[in-house]
């Protein structure tokens, strides 16, 4: 180790940029993942903090963000029966208009009196009629929307009483109105998209889901099923770029490490030469060059842990529709990574040490 410590001081400003290269890939690592994992949570916010067990939905829907739904006749009813707990909502994706930008966003109509809107207000109030709407906050900021304004949502002015917190993403945010307003919008009077179904004491939700899933004409999932087929969705056209650029960050890293290790053995072949002439071990030098990578992925690997942090911090006050969240299996993670690039790092210099003849040392 003392060897290894010596080797890397002859050349502060080469360990320095080195740690930063490790500590720029370490931080990539962790913001894109903890992008990954702040998507799913925004698209599991809904029903992440509505009540509700069980959701049901038109026949062959299984996603509450994908899809359209709208539930036949008498499925609420059916559901209320046995004392279950219900919240009919009416959903529906729209395109705003919002001054000259378009602007996708999730229609929520609701009950106040069941429930099923905002579950957090930033400022204002829920809508007591059929022409208020409450704003994601974050959506609200970014166009200048303030409390009282008037907003357009399919051809009709809406006031904007409230702004709620904790209902945007990257992708689109949840905007909140009464259902009958929905129901006027949408034509369909009396229509429902979902309901998040509550059972009675004593009953399991699976119990309550077979028993809906009977009513002709609906699907009945568990909410975590629904959750999990959104996270699906939406995950399997984002994850796959994402994961793959983590992979090529971890690669730049390993190239960075190899390249100054390799660079440091070749420049001191002739010590390593001398040490091995006087009976040094091969074992003990590649030691040396493995203990070199892993104190610059080391160091790279805590710097880029601590850069992470600050950079999420900055990415969601600049852009707060961002949600990054560094969990800490994504931590221990990225710190194995780390510890990869150290040691497919030293494969190569580890090989050009173990070809390395004293005699042809001298002999130079």
């Amino acid at each position: 180790m003392a060897l290894a410590r010596h080797n890397l001081a002859q050349d502060w400003a080469r360990l320095t940029l080195s740690v930063v290269g490790v500590a720029l890939a370490v931080m990539l690592i962790l913001l894109l993942s903890g992008f990954l994992s702040g998507m799913y949570i925004q698209i599991a916010a809904y029903l992440t903090n509505t009540p509700g067990s069980v959701v049901v939905a038109q026949d062959e829907v299984r996603n509450l963000l994908g899809v359209s739904s709208l539930l036949p006749l008498g499925a609420t009813a059916a559901a209320r029966t046995g004392g279950s707990r219900v919240i009919p909502i009416l959903s529906q994706f729209v395109i705003l208009d919002l001054h000259g930008k378009k602007q996708p966003v999730y229609l929520v109509g609701y009950d106040r009196k069941e429930g099923g809107g905002p579950w957090r207000l930033a400022a204002g109030a829920e809508p007591r009629t059929s022409y208020e709407v409450v704003f994601d906050r974050v959506l609200a900021s970014r166009h200048n929307i303030a409390l009282g304004e008037q907003v357009e949502i399919m051809d009709r002015d809406f006031t904007v009483v409230g702004l709620s917190d904790g209902t945007s993403s990257w992708m689109t945010s949840f905007v909140f109105v009464r259902k009958a307003a929905v129901e006027r919008l949408l034509r369909v009077p009396g229509g429902t998209s979902f309901l998040l179904v509550t059972p009675p004491a004593r009953t399991r939700p699976e119990v309550l889901r077979d028993r809906l899933s009977r009513v002709p004409g609906v699907e009945a999932l568990l909410k975590r099923d629904m959750i999990a087929n959104d996270a699906a969705l939406f995950g399997k056209v984002f994850s796959a770029p994402i994961r793959l650029m983590v992979l090529i960050a971890f690669f730049v890293g390993t190239l960075v490490v190899g390249l100054v290790i390799y660079t440091a053995t070749i420049e001191r072949q002739r010590e390593y030469g001398v040490l091995k002439a006087i009976g040094a071990r091969n074992g003990l030098l590649y030691r040396t060059v493995l203990a070199q990578a892993l104190i610059i992925t080391g160091l790279g690997s805590l710097g880029g842990v601590a850069l992470a942090f600050a950079a999420a911090r900055l990415i969601m006050v600049l852009r707060p529709q961002f949600l990054v969240v560094l969990e800490p299996p994504a931590i221990g993670w990225a710190l194995l990574s780390g510890l990869g690039m150290a040691l497919l790092a030293a494969l190569i210099p580890v090989r050009t040490i173990a070809r390395l003849a004293p005699a042809d040392v001298f002999r130079r």
